[in-house]
């Protein structure tokens, strides 16, 4: 009956007691994929920026960006908050990660490597004396 109750509450699986851990791990990696989908991701577009997340490309304004699993994260992450200021501390935690231990200056050495590689695009991320950094969003 407690199955039952579960799967029409919205379950998608059901495990009784007692249970193998073992088998908990592959009954979780049963449902994500399930959620995930192998479908494609439409790519994801921010002004002159194309991301494709399947292939982990990005492309200003038809040029593909060559960028490190860092600074695309940062990038991205920058991107999906137009206008939005963010201090070296905020951006440690969020691309970096919470369990990042290093100096917040590792922001400013990827923000200059990123904007050079933007070229002449590299006006895209703005520095904000004394606060940190922001990323504007051209139409187009």
């Amino acid at each position: 009956m407690d199955k039952l109750v579960g799967f029409e509450r919205g379950a998608d699986d059901y495990l009784t007691k007692p249970f193998s851990p073992k088998e908990l791990v592959m009954r979780v990696g049963a449902i994500l994929r399930r959620s995930r989908g192998e479908a494609e991701q439409e790519p994801m577009v921010m002004g002159p920026f194309r991301f494709d997340r399947d292939r982990h490309q990005v492309f200003l304004r038809q040029r593909e960006l060559h960028l490190t699993p860092t600074e695309y994260r940062l990038l991205e992450y920058l991107l999906q908050r137009p206008g939005r200021v963010f201090s070296r501390e905020q951006l440690l935690d969020k691309v970096w990660g919470l369990g990042y231990f290093g100096e917040t200056r590792t922001v400013d050495v990827h923000v200059r490597r990123l904007r050079a590689k933007l070229g002449r695009d590299s006006a895209l991320i703005r520095t904000v004396t004394g606060v940190g950094y922001a990323a504007e969003v051209p139409k187009g």
